[in-house]
């Protein structure tokens, strides 16, 4: 569960149900379920749940994640990400620690830091990639 912060609620989920089709970014405090549609980033201080039936198009920085569905970006996670068998993810990832059960698929790069803020902070401080005509 989400820790308290000035911005959110002890214990606060934020959930997107299947059906439901979304456009744009979304930051939260606390922790979120994505069984629906995203195209756009997520920027979480708790934990995040890709459901089976959830497709996320965009980048992830969260605490935690679980992904059960399916993600096509870049995902960091401060501490612990774990793949079920029914991920699928295409990008790269940033974590600290790291879960994938048997079939889960994963195309990408992946890079490991011991250090919890170090991974975090790698992420944040990634600049876009701009490209010149």
């Amino acid at each position: 569960m989400a820790k308290a912060s000035e911005n959110g609620v002890a214990g606060a989920i934020n959930t997107i149900s299947q059906g439901t089709e979304i456009k744009g970014n979304i930051k939260a405090s606390g922790d979120f379920r994505m069984d629906g549609t995203l195209e756009g980033d997520i920027v979480l201080e708790g934990k995040l749940v890709v459901g089976e039936n959830g497709n996320v198009r965009g980048n992830i920085i969260c605490q935690n994640a679980n992904i059960i569905g399916t993600v096509c970006g870049n995902v960091t996670v401060k501490e612990l990400l774990s793949l079920d068998s029914t991920a699928v993810v295409q990008g790269d990832i940033v974590i600290n620690k790291l879960s994938i059960e048997p079939g889960a698929k994963f195309v990408g790069t992946c890079k490991m830091y011991r250090d919890t803020e170090a991974a975090f902070n790698a992420a944040q401080n990634q600049e876009p990639e701009t490209s010149e005509d």
